[in-house]
């Protein structure tokens, strides 16, 4: 079977990779704060790339996890200082699966319009138990702790996991809410601690909340790779450019043999994660039962080889490859940060296998 994309989603792609090469340069990448960039933010809502994965009832686009993962990659390109993962497809999927026609009609329009920016805090059932950190909810107010917070900046809402899996939606502004920023190696990314004291929260309560938990996670893992795929082909294409120009005892460093392994290397064990991710993104719209396990294993895959490319270019470079003159560091820590967010590797790997039985949860 010959699987590619198909003419729209080639244009789509193409039109936001112009655009952020447009609004989005090194210089804004530096210059942003809190890992939000407003301008970036609003050229893509411009594109309607806040509303992808939104039904059209609701002023969204209407399309598939493979659309969302293409424009994630286009962002790991450009280390677009952008909400997405979070804000534009986790938390939709979390109002689409388990929220009420209310919700949903409240929520959604705002979130493909970009009025509005949703944080997701799952981390402890994504990335596993951590001390002090977990939310009980009784009487339909929350309490307790929850750690890295994605798409955190500038939110208006809050959508939360309790410790059984049970999906709320909490008001950026709600008493009893403490919001801290967290700084992580990643400045094009904004994450959040979130403490509840008896805080008021509004249940998704819908639909399977610990189902549509888990394809939450799903869809955030096979984006946050789609994204490390992006950044790592960025890498590359900046190492072979500079092998083409550098020059020593008077030749390119392109022409010596190790300098072209490297290169090779690099290219020969990324590209083979655009296939995995393409199918992990296409199987969780249409083969369900593969999409725990395509989604952690592209997740894994893709976050141990965007580690060895990010490592691989920057040596590529040498001395040059450390210094911010060249602004490599930034798609070095957005791999960085990929790999450690909603489950590293081990964990992924690990819901891999509970998913195909092999061991318990």
């Amino acid at each position: 079977m010959e699987f590619g994309l198909t003419t729209d989603q080639t244009m789509m792609q193409e039109s936001l990779d112009k655009t952020l090469a447009r609004v989005c340069p090194l210089e804004r990448v530096r210059t942003a704060k809190d890992g939000l960039a407003a301008e970036v933010l609003k050229a893509i809502t411009e594109l309607g790339v806040t509303g992808i994965l939104i039904p059209e009832e609701f002023g969204g686009m209407g399309l598939k996890l493979l659309d969302a993962a293409l424009a994630a990659e286009t962002f790991g390109r450009h280390v677009a200082p952008v909400p997405f993962v979070a804000s534009s497809a986790m938390a939709p999927l979390a109002l689409l699966g388990a929220g009420s026609a209310a919700q949903k009609k409240t929520y959604l329009p705002k979130l493909a319009s970009g009025d509005m920016i949703a944080a997701v805090a799952v981390s402890e059932h994504a990335s596993g138990a951590r001390d002090k950190a977990g939310i009980a909810a009784k009487n339909g107010k929350l309490s307790g702790t929850s750690l890295f917070a994605l798409d955190f900046a500038g939110a208006g809402i809050f959508v939360v996991a309790d410790k059984f899996g049970a999906l709320y939606l909490v008001d950026a502004n709600a008493k009893g809410l403490e919001k801290i920023a967290l700084s992580t190696i990643d400045a094009t990314r904004a994450v959040g601690e979130l403490h509840f004291d008896s805080v008021e929260a509004e249940p998704l309560a819908s639909g399977d909340g610990p189902a549509v938990l888990e394809r939450m996670i799903d869809a955030g893992r096979i984006l946050l790779a789609a994204d490390t795929l992006g950044a790592g082909g960025a890498m590359i294409e900046k190492a072979v450019a500079y092998a083409k120009e550098r020059k020593q005892f008077g030749r390119v460093i392109g022409s010596f043999q190790a300098v072209k392994h490297l290169c090779a290397e690099m290219i020969a064990e990324l590209e083979p994660c655009r296939a995995l991710i393409w199918y992990a993104a296409y199987a969780f719209d249409e083969t369900p039962t593969e999409a725990r396990r395509m989604a952690a294993h592209a997740k894994a895959h893709t976050s141990e080889v965007g580690t060895f490319v990010a490592r691989t270019a920057t040596e590529v470079h040498g001395g040059m490859g450390f210094t911010d003159l060249l602004g490599l560091h930034h798609w070095f820590k957005r791999i960085g940060f990929d790999r450690q967010a909603l489950g590293g590797p081990e964990k992924a790997r690990h819901d891999a296998a509970v998913a195909q039985g092999w061991v318990g949860n």
